[in-house]
């Protein structure tokens, strides 16, 4: 073929203008052909769930990569080249069929990713599994395609000689080059490895309730490096992965959605605690967020001029729990200013019986 067409070429036509006409109206073709087989497969899924429509922005681009290097390789075979312009040819379409092989695999994980969570519903009532599902999910299928693309841009390298050694060096760590980015991505790497493990040991989920640093909050993101955390005035909270494996910290939701809520008041030495213990009963059993299952109430401390109460209620999930905590805190408060202000917090002087006698003693002699 590549003889053919130079003896069709015109003589005032470059052989390098030639080449790159043949490889334009390929590439060109390679294009149009593609764009005319999304619009047909776009029209064929029209009707259909609009989840498979979402899939097809993530097919497209890795397909049209495909459709140009397929395009490129039968230009080869009518384009009149020379030794050297065919290896460089084959260097360049060898690193971009590697380039396809790795993100045809991220786009796969991606996709059995998005399949695999439809399964599992987040915003349902009891979320637990959900939760634990697509935590995994989302770490797992970041860290393997960290890993893929790694692996993808090393292997590509090597097929270019004169920055081969750089692709053995990212895929085996070898030599000083390796040491140094060993070392330089070592924060980098040892939050990975932390993913991994948060992944398969699951101390946090995506949407649990978590106090750290002293912050109450949610977890709403979990990436390859980092956790953001969603505070209760809407803040957010960056930390590395590597704090959920080296530090301590509260989680409200590590076995069910439903928690028990703290509720403590202070009143005085006077006050029935049978009356009080009534009360809460009441008002907990009048709350539509109160899941059923957990009402007491206890006197845990005393104090020279108070008595601690301790509320406690449970409730279906974080926000609920929160939400029933004011609700008590705030009848049992008005109760108590309205039915028996008594029982509220006072101080109290007395006057023993001689300084008494005396006192009225001297106002008489006045």
């Amino acid at each position: 073929m590549a003889e053919l067409i130079l003896d069709y070429r015109p003589e005032w036509l470059p052989v390098w203008a030639a080449n790159l006409l043949i490889f334009a109206g390929f590439a060109a073709l390679a294009f149009v052909l593609h764009d005319m087989a999304v619009t047909l497969v776009r029209r064929l899924t029209r009707r259909s769930e609009s989840f498979w429509r979402t899939l097809l922005p993530k097919l497209r681009r890795p397909t049209r990569l495909a459709a140009l290097i397929l395009g490129l390789g039968l230009a080869a075979e009518f384009a009149p080249m020379n030794a050297e312009s065919a290896i460089a040819l084959q260097r360049v379409l060898t690193f971009g069929f590697v380039i396809l092989i790795g993100w045809s695999l991220i786009v796969a994980i991606d996709i059995w990713a998005v399949l695999h969570a439809r399964q599992y519903k987040v915003d349902s009532e009891d979320n637990l599994l959900a939760r634990k599902h697509l935590t995994q999910l989302r770490i797992l299928t970041r860290s393997a395609s960290l890993v893929i693309g790694l692996l993808t841009v090393g292997l590509a390298l090597m097929s270019f000689p004169g920055v081969r050694q750089y692709g053995v060096s990212l895929l085996a760590s070898a030599g000083a080059a390796g040491i140094i980015a060993g070392l330089a991505l070592q924060p980098f790497l040892t939050n990975l490895i932390a993913g991994i493990q948060i992944a398969t040991t699951q101390p946090i989920r995506i949407d649990d309730a978590v106090i750290v640093e002293g912050e109450w909050g949610w977890i709403e993101e979990i990436t390859s490096t980092y956790v953001v955390v969603r505070l209760w005035d809407w803040r957010r909270m960056v930390l590395p992965l590597t704090y959920f494996i080296q530090k301590p910290f509260q989680n409200w939701t590590r076995e069910t959605a439903s928690l028990i809520g703290t509720v403590m008041l202070y009143v005085d030495y006077t006050a029935p605690i049978d009356v009080l213990r009534a009360k809460l009963e009441e008002i907990a059993r009048a709350s539509p967020l109160w899941d059923g299952q957990v009402i007491n109430l206890a006197v845990t401390e005393v104090s020279e001029r108070t008595i601690q109460v301790r509320c406690l209620v449970s409730s279906r999930n974080a926000p609920s729990t929160f939400d029933l905590r004011c609700e008590v805190r705030e009848k049992m408060i008005a109760w108590m200013q309205k039915e028996m202000p008594h029982i509220l917090p006072r101080d109290r002087f007395e006057l023993d019986a001689p300084r008494q006698e005396g006192f009225s003693a001297s106002r008489a002699s006045a």
